[in-house]
């Protein structure tokens, strides 16, 4: 995933949800698996920076390297566009 197409993608909490909903919902991969893994651990590893973001993926979420939550339609409409683009 190119992080230069936007600020939008520079969030990890972002990037991160953008990536599951492609992944999990989508059935496409953004990033591959290992960059999946090294995002949610680097979310885990600042989360008391990222945790009071209203979207933020819980510390279960980012230890199993999922997300289980509802997407915002934010996400939903983000992932789509950006997947028409590249």
């Amino acid at each position: 995933m190119d992080t230069d197409t936007g600020s939008t993608l520079k969030n990890p909490v972002h990037r991160y949800l953008m990536c599951a909903y492609a992944y999990y919902r989508l059935n496409e991969n953004l990033i591959p698996d290992g960059e999946f893994d090294e995002l949610a651990n680097q979310l885990l590893a600042e989360y008391p920076k990222w945790k009071d973001h209203p979207h933020c993926p819980t510390e279960d979420d980012l230890r199993a390297s999922t997300y289980l939550g509802d997407y915002p339609t934010i996400v939903q409409v983000a992932t789509e566009v950006y997947l028409k683009r590249i």
